[in-house]
């Protein structure tokens, strides 16, 4: 695999080798070994996958302390626009996001760490989504900010009249108006 880094330390964008013939392809999604060489120590626990039709937005989320979560994800039908936005108290990067395009055709994979609100949009007429979680999902422990806040920047690529969020989405604060519960020296997984 090759590893892209990104303008925001430990924010990496993953591209797998892939290897097609007359058959189709076959490429490794994933390798504990090389992503510990490449990226980080890392033990991911839980595996998870969503379906979702265009115009989805889902996020921006993230699992409150101690059940604070690092998410390596990928699309394996149809395209997202990925985003992970800064969310760690006193870091240079506070607020700033890396967003990358997900497909079924690059097999892209995007590493959110530790201390990163997470959300994407679904740009094709379906998306499935998988990602793998390093900590348990715990309810409680649940968090976000405002998918929608302008301040942030965030081109979503879906016209806003075309959108379609949660009950739950729409209530997150804005960046301004959060607490964030993490800081520049929480460890990113």
């Amino acid at each position: 695999m090759d590893v892209i880094k990104t303008n925001i330390e430990g924010v990496v964008i993953i591209e797998p080798r892939i290897f097609k013939d007359a058959r189709g392809y076959f490429f490794e999604s994933f390798s504990q070994r090389e992503f510990e060489e490449k990226v980080g120590k890392i033990q991911f626990v839980q595996d998870n996958e969503s379906m979702s039709s265009y115009g989805v937005m889902r996020g921006l989320h993230f699992q409150r302390p101690p059940f604070t979560q690092s998410k390596l994800v990928r699309v394996i039908k149809g395209a997202v626009l990925d985003v992970a936005v800064d969310i760690r108290k006193n870091s240079p990067t506070y607020g700033k996001h890396v967003a990358v395009e997900l497909t079924e055709d690059n097999h892209r994979q995007f590493f959110v760490p530790r201390g990163f609100a997470h959300g994407f949009a679904v740009l094709s007429d379906e998306a499935i989504f998988q990602y793998k979680c390093d900590n348990f999902y715990a309810p409680q422990a649940d968090g976000g900010i405002s998918i929608l806040d302008g301040d942030l920047g965030i081109d979503w690529h879906i016209p806003m009249d075309k959108a379609i969020l949660s009950e739950k989405d729409t209530k997150h604060p804005l960046l301004k108006d959060f607490d964030s519960p993490f800081d520049i020296n929480i460890e990113l997984y």
